[in-house]
């Protein structure tokens, strides 16, 4: 799956939780300095912004799929190394890094495991593969309430519940397939400040992810509908709120 929203809708929309992820994920596949890490995936940045804080613009690669994206990339980023390729098929040659990320990226994939496959030949022996993915059980409280809603109007798949929910025991088993060792579980958690429900609804209403790509082929009077249920599922908020997003993250060694 191909994202073609603006950057813009994509960072009001998911950027917000993303951005937010990059450290503790970061942090759970152990990158520190002096290595050369690969992004699959990229979006908008949000991991590699964290990834060049930690090692250095010259020690991150970048592989997205969305042209779009790759062109915002570039730009951001001028000094690193960033690939127009999906996750299926890196450009880079066998062991060209010490680690390669993939968050929030394996539920839009087209075939999950030779992506892993991808990510795992990309890294030297002894190197880190790691992949996150909200959880979609309730977990990520924004993406549920959506769901919710979604179905008080629309019983047919549309919005965010037609991607694989990938769980602890589904991801493991994903490594393990690829052939990765010591392979260990953590669940990450975040959240992300709302000024009011008129900033949430504003983000949904970009058109990011299969939810807003759903909410664009409404009428007027079934994005109305659309609005007043997702209120509702959140508690109908009437000032400032939180939502927490819980993330499901593995990670192995090649």
């Amino acid at each position: 799956m191909v994202f073609n929203a603006a950057d813009d809708a994509y960072d009001k929309f998911m950027g917000r939780y993303s951005s937010v992820l990059a450290r503790p994920f970061a942090d759970f596949a152990d990158i520190e300095r002096g290595q050369h890490v690969v992004d699959v995936g990229a979006g908008t940045g949000a991991l590699a912004t964290e990834l060049i804080r930690r090692l250095g613009p010259e020690s991150v690669s970048v592989a997205e799929p969305s042209p779009r994206f790759v062109d915002g990339l570039r730009r951001r980023f001028p000094d690193v190394d960033v690939q127009l390729a999906p996750a299926e098929d890196l450009p880079w040659p066998d062991g060209e890094h010490d680690a390669a990320l993939a968050q929030l990226v394996i539920s839009f994939v087209d075939d999950p495991a030779k992506a892993v496959g991808e990510l795992r030949r990309v890294v030297r022996e002894g190197g880190v593969v790691a992949i996150c993915m909200w959880d979609l059980a309730g977990g990520m409280e924004m993406l549920a309430a959506i769901s919710r809603a979604r179905r008080t109007i629309d019983e047919s798949p549309g919005g965010d519940d037609v991607l694989t929910h990938w769980t602890p025991g589904a991801l493991t088993a994903l490594l393990e397939d690829a052939g990765l060792a010591d392979i260990a579980y953590g669940a990450l958690e975040v959240e992300s400040d709302y000024s009011g429900y008129d900033e949430f609804w504003s983000a949904l209403l970009g058109g990011v992810g299969p939810a807003g790509a759903w909410l664009q082929t409404l009428d007027d009077v079934g994005r109305e509908a659309m609005r007043v249920a997702t209120h509702r599922e959140l508690g109908l908020p009437d000032g400032p709120f939180t939502l927490r997003a819980r993330c499901n993250a593995v990670r192995g060694v090649v």
